[in-house]
């Protein structure tokens, strides 16, 4: 067994990636949510990236430039859905198609207040579904991490998709960095050495 001590101001996540190559039979379970395509300028995406993933460090399309950002929701590959709950954002989904023959499950998720009421799950399902009615997909892929929600791996494998990979990955704590404020995800502890 080997433990690898990660370098000071650093987070280290096991990432899994999962797929499926054979489009499953879904079941969309009713809810009172639902999903809008939307255009998204950077600002608006940051936003709401923010409220859904803050409690669980993203932070990768916080510190992209707005023109790398903007290649990204522009490109018509790519299918950018706001969850909606009445009249409020409550969620995201975003599909990326720029892989020949595949869709990754780029972002899936909900804001904070409306995690445990089952909505995950409807929200998987419309995105399985949405990713393999994509013209010629042949794979629909995704990854997770243990900064996610806990119940976020347990969830994919749920729905049908087989891990095929992990890896580990470290990266400058989004916290010290200055990208989240330091209170931001208190289960994930913020490991500094003291001042002097």
């Amino acid at each position: 067994m080997n433990i690898v001590a990660v370098p000071e101001g650093q987070l280290a996540a096991v990432v899994t990636y999962l797929e499926m190559t054979t489009r499953p039979e879904i079941a969309i379970p009713s809810s009172p949510l639902r999903l809008e395509p939307v255009t998204s300028s950077p600002a608006e995406y940051r936003a709401l990236f923010t409220r859904i993933g803050a409690p669980w460090l993203w932070f990768s399309r916080l510190v992209m430039t707005d023109a790398g950002l903007a290649a990204i929701l522009d490109d018509e590959r790519v299918s950018l859905f706001e969850v909606r709950d009445g009249e409020s954002v409550a969620g995201m989904l975003e599909l990326d198609a720029r892989e020949e023959g595949a869709c990754e499950l780029a972002f899936v998720g909900l804001v904070p207040e409306l995690a445990g009421q089952g909505h995950g799950r409807w929200l998987l399902a419309e995105a399985i579904s949405r990713a393999w009615a994509i013209d010629r997909v042949e794979r629909v892929h995704v990854h997770t991490c243990t900064l996610d929600h806990p119940a976020a791996l347990a969830a994919y494998l749920r729905a049908g998709f087989v891990a095929v990979a992990r890896k580990i990955e470290t990266f400058i704590d989004p916290r010290l960095a200055g990208v989240f404020p330091r209170d931001t995800a208190p289960q994930v502890p913020l490991i500094e050495r003291p001042s002097s």
